[in-house]
């Protein structure tokens, strides 16, 4: 992987995180488009440079991440993210063995894009209006439809948000909540993919030029990710979730056929 290759897969990680798109899908497509070869680097590098892209809700919501006198909501998060730390432990390396699956990704991308089309209209009574209201039963089970998404091209975001969604929140509390669970989420899963990388692969963290990729990887995550929430939000307000859902069942068609081409492998 050279510079120019990791600067368009964290556009891509950036874009993508916090859209119900699947980030992790879509680093996959563009990486074997590009030709990347699936060795550890790039394996590290496209879970590393989510902490970028999160970090980006910890600015934009800085106020609530900051105000250490509301402690449940910490507890929340804490009691949310449970279920993926167990379940991401548990099955880690199957996990990094779909990582290297563009069918898997296309698949789950056409299942996904078919359930979006649908998910306004199934949930229509929304009850919970603000954080707040959300107890520790309902942000555990919201934590639960997370880890769907450990399944590449699900979206950790689309499989949050659904939940929240079937727990009776409304779109724009269930987006944010989806925000603020991927900071813990992403962190312990790029910090855990770090020590395991350091312990497996020592030489990736020693090489200087990696460590300059992951460097450039998330800070421009950073950066394409706080423009990607901003619009994320206003656009959920007014339109719903109709688009994503074609745009990820043709994506979905697309990568198949180019898989089928072997143009994808």
């Amino acid at each position: 992987m050279h510079k120019l290759q990791s600067i368009v897969i964290a556009i891509v990680e950036g874009l993508t995180e916090f859209l119900p798109v699947s980030s992790t899908g879509h680093m996959i497509i563009t990486s074997s488009i590009m030709g990347i070869e699936k060795d550890e680097f790039t394996k590290l590098f496209e879970v590393a440079i989510q902490l970028g892209a999160i970090l980006s809700v910890v600015i934009l919501y800085w106020k609530k991440f900051f105000d250490f006198s509301k402690w449940q909501f910490y507890l929340k998060l804490i009691v949310a993210v449970i279920p993926a730390l167990l379940l991401g432990k548990l099955f880690s390396d199957k996990i990094d063995d779909l990582l290297e699956s563009p069918t898997t990704v296309a698949v789950s991308l056409l299942v996904g894009g078919i359930a979006l089309l649908f998910v306004d209209k199934l949930f229509k009574t929304p009850s919970i209006t603000e954080e707040k209201e959300i107890t520790f039963k309902t942000g555990f089970i919201i934590g639960i439809w997370q880890c769907v998404a450990m399944i590449p091209g699900v979206s950790r975001s689309a499989a949050s948000i659904i939940g929240g969604m079937q727990q009776k929140l409304t779109r724009n509390v269930a987006a944010e909540f989806s925000f603020f669970l991927a900071v813990p989420t992403m962190a312990a899963a790029t910090g855990y993919k770090l020590l395991k990388t350091f312990t497996t692969h020592p030489e990736i963290l020693k090489n200087k030029d990696n460590l300059i990729l992951l460097g450039i990887g998330n800070v421009v995550a950073f950066i394409v990710a706080l423009l990607a929430i901003k619009f994320f939000i206003t656009y959920l307000q007014k339109h719903g979730f109709k688009l994503f859902g074609w745009y990820r069942i043709v994506v979905g068609i697309a990568v198949l056929l180019l898989i089928q081409q072997g143009i994808i492998k």
